[in-house]
């Protein structure tokens, strides 16, 4: 397998899946010859042509809304939001039209659409375009919620997206576009809902996504010179979420720690702990499940004081300690 970036997965799953069904399209602001702006369709411009690679008016309502209609009408359009903040400019698109239709419709109707859209922060974004939403698209029946962790995982989860006949969030946490990873040429997808165990272990479970992950594993190979044993289950899939590997886990270690980069408070995070909680899984723990999260505050646009609002290895470390 190659080693290839992140974003450079998630490219070649687009264009991969664009030459492999003619009713695949790219839509959203700059991604032609700008080439978006993290630079994620560098070169798809040139090989799809303007037909395909749509570069709509700096309204996410309307090109949202075009995106739902021609879905619709039997096309499969991937549609990107620049940053995930901007979802709340489209909201109604996303959360009343393509999440509802095929229910309201009684299944004659399907929306096989996604929403690629760059979330977290880390950058120096400020308030505006570093927040991770994820628990808000997770509240609405009808939408599927993807956070790839890898670009492995990246490539063959948005494949498995473009393929589904749903709306699929997928949310590619933009400090891990310049990560890199092993990714076979050959043709592969990721089934959603399918949770991964990214490191084994049996004293104590990290469960977290996103960027958490690479973080979680640091913590990870740092304890374990001390003779501490870490799991870390990468969930991958928020919506449908695996259920079955998260309350396996628990049982495993006895013990977890929830870890997202999103505010703690009323975050994702509280539906992997009653996950746990409503289950017998919670009979077999020797410790309170702890989380870690972001402060519930705007994200600063000072470097120090962003750096301080999200999760760190230190924080994930001292709750893992905390619970052993």
């Amino acid at each position: 397998m190659r080693e290839i970036t992140y974003k450079d997965a998630v490219r070649e799953a687009m264009c991969e899946e664009m030459r492999r069904d003619e009713n695949v399209y790219f839509m959203g602001e700059d991604i032609g010859a700008y080439c978006g702006a993290f630079g994620v369709s560098k070169g798809m411009l040139e090989e799809f042509g303007p037909e395909r690679i749509l570069e709509p008016p700096i309204s996410e309502t309307a090109f949202m809304g075009a995106g739902v209609g021609s879905a619709i009408t039997g096309m499969r359009p991937i549609v990107e939001l620049m940053f995930s903040d901007f979802m709340a400019v489209c909201y109604d698109q996303i959360i009343n039209q393509a999440a509802k239709m095929h229910f309201m419709f009684a299944g004659k109707v399907s929306v096989p659409m996604v929403i690629r859209t760059a979330s977290g922060g880390g950058t120096g974004a400020a308030a505006q375009h570093s927040q991770s939403l994820e628990q808000m698209y997770c509240h609405v029946p009808g939408l599927k919620v993807v956070v790839p962790s890898t670009a492995y995982d990246a490539k063959g989860l948005l494949k498995a997206s473009i393929r589904d006949n749903n709306t699929v969030v997928f949310l590619e946490q933009k400090r891990l576009y310049k990560n890199k990873g092993l990714v076979p040429e050959e043709d592969y997808t990721i089934p959603l809902g399918v949770a991964d165990i990214k490191r084994e272990g049996k004293d104590v479970s990290i469960i977290t996504y996103g960027r958490m992950v690479p973080m979680s594993l640091e913590v990870a190979e740092k304890l374990e010179k001390e003779g501490i044993s870490v799991e870390v289950l990468d969930l991958r899939t928020l919506s449908p979420l695996d259920t079955e590997a998260i309350i396996a886990t628990a049982k495993k270690t006895r013990r977890v720690v929830v870890v997202h980069e999103a505010v703690q408070f009323g975050g994702f995070g509280g539906e992997v702990v009653s996950t746990i909680a409503d289950s017998d899984a919670f009979y077999y723990l020797d410790a309170p499940i702890k989380r870690v999260g972001a402060l519930y505050c705007p994200v600063p646009f000072n470097p120090v004081l962003e750096a301080n609002t999200f999760p760190t290895p230190e924080r994930i470390e001292a709750a893992v300690r905390e619970t052993l």
